[in-house]
Parts: C-alpha cells; structure tokens; sequence
C-alpha cells in the first residue's frame, strides 16, 4: 500500500510539476492527511532524477506549507473562538485551555511557531492559537517559513540520497524526526533559560520607574 502510494506520489508530482508539490504541502499544512514525508522525498528523488531543481521542490513545498499555515490560521482569526471551543471539544480543547494557550502564545509566539512547524503533528495545529491570539503577520510568516523550509530541505536531502526505497526513506525520515526533537528540546531548554535571565532585570527595570 505505501508503495502505491509512493508511486502515486510521484506520478501526480511529476505531472503536475511544482504545482502539485504546492498544493499537497499546503494540504499538509491545512489539517488534511497528506503526510510531508510521503512528498517531499519523491520529489528528492526527481531532482536526483533531473527532473526538478532544488530551488524549485524546495520554494514550492516551502510556500505551499506557509499558505496551508494561513489557511488555519485565517480560520481561527475570523472565524472566531466560538467555532474552534465548538469543535475543540473533539480534542479535549475548553475554553480554559484555549485562554492558557492564547496567553503563551501572547508571550511566546516566535519560538513556538518555529518549533512547531519541525514537529510532528503540532505542525498541523501551531496556526490555530497563532490566528487566535492575532500574532502580527510578519513574524508569523517569518518563522512559518523557517520552521517549513528546513523542514522540507531535509526531506528534499532524503529523496535525493536514498530514492525511490520506501523503506529507507521512512527510517531516515524517522531519524531525522528524532534529531530534530532533541534540537528542538535543546533550543527550548536555552530560551526558557534566557527568559529566566531576562525576567529579573526586568522586574527591576520596572521598580525603578516608580
């Protein structure tokens, strides 16, 4: 089955072009089932292949994740709380957890926009409190991009090297996963201490003032 599917895949990559690499990660990126493991290393392996160009496989699956961002996030912001704790409820989303995350994300939206877009899963779901809490669009854009693109350049290596191995591509997707959670603990581990730090200074910077 997953053969067949990687073979779809690249027939529907191949004839669509850049085209189709956009419109599946930005599936991805909206909450629809498209796996970006599943397309972006085939479209690796078309470059390997002399079919595709780096800067192209990666631009569209990089733009392509970021429209699939706006589209949950334009949900969340206009569509408004009461649709999200409506359906939220499917998962274990109360309005009292809503306002925790809105207030982190208030605080802490970059990093976590970031982060999110190199994780599993979360990735699907980081736009809804970004849209909630209004994050300005150009840092939202900024590290949706960066979080995507690496994202869809370690993929794009993976399809290159390994090809069309269905088998290899899901161990070294599963590798690289797993070297991207400890990055990604390590970078939460220094900004929550640099928070720390920071937080001191400016208690007292705010004493001061009165």
């Amino acid at each position: 089955m997953l053969h067949s599917l990687v073979q779809w895949l690249l027939t529907i990559i191949g004839s669509m072009g850049y085209a189709g690499i956009f419109a599946l990660m930005a599936l991805e990126s909206s909450l629809f089932p498209v796996p970006s493991e599943l397309v972006m290393p085939p479209a690796g392996y078309l470059i390997h292949a002399g079919e595709m160009s780096w800067f192209g496989v990666i631009m569209a699956g990089t733009i392509g994740s970021l429209v699939g961002a706006y589209a949950n996030y334009f949900a969340a912001h206009y569509l408004g709380r009461p649709l999200v704790l409506r359906y939220g409820r499917y998962f274990f989303l109360t309005e009292e957890k809503l306002c925790t995350v809105e207030r982190f994300f208030q605080r802490h939206g970059a990093i976590s926009t970031f982060i999110g877009r190199l994780l599993p899963v979360i990735r699907h779901f980081i736009s809804i409190p970004a849209g909630l809490a209004g994050m300005r669009h150009t840092t939202f854009a900024f590290y949706t991009l960066l979080g995507a693109g690496i994202w869809c350049t370690i993929l794009t290596i993976i399809g290159y090297l390994i090809g069309k191995n269905e088998a290899l591509i899901i161990l070294w997707t599963h590798r690289a996963i797993n070297w991207i959670v400890i990055v990604c603990s390590l970078l939460i581990v220094c900004y929550v201490y640099v928070q720390r730090r920071r937080e001191p200074s400016t208690s007292t910077t705010h004493e001061e003032k009165y």
